[in-house]
């Protein structure tokens, strides 16, 4: 029998999301550690960029869990 959203497998879609929070994270500090000790010059919207998947990849850490794990399961 399905779910309501059918066959979706909640624990990978959770580590999943989280594993791609983490990624977008180390890649946004890790281009703005690498442009700092380099000293390269770049345009703002690259360091808007590089933050905002800081941000982005936190976010997603934090939220996956959450929705994946706990709310979406609960629904069904």
């Amino acid at each position: 029998m399905a779910g309501r959203y059918g066959h979706i497998d909640y624990p990978t879609l959770t580590k999943r999301g989280v594993l791609l929070g983490l990624g977008l994270f180390a890649l946004g500090a890790l281009g703005e550690f690498a442009l700092a000790h380099t000293g390269m010059t770049v345009p703002a919207w690259e360091h808007t960029l590089l933050v905002d998947a800081e941000w982005l990849g936190v976010l997603l850490a934090l939220l996956s869990p959450f929705v994946f794990g706990i709310l979406l399961p609960l629904t069904e």
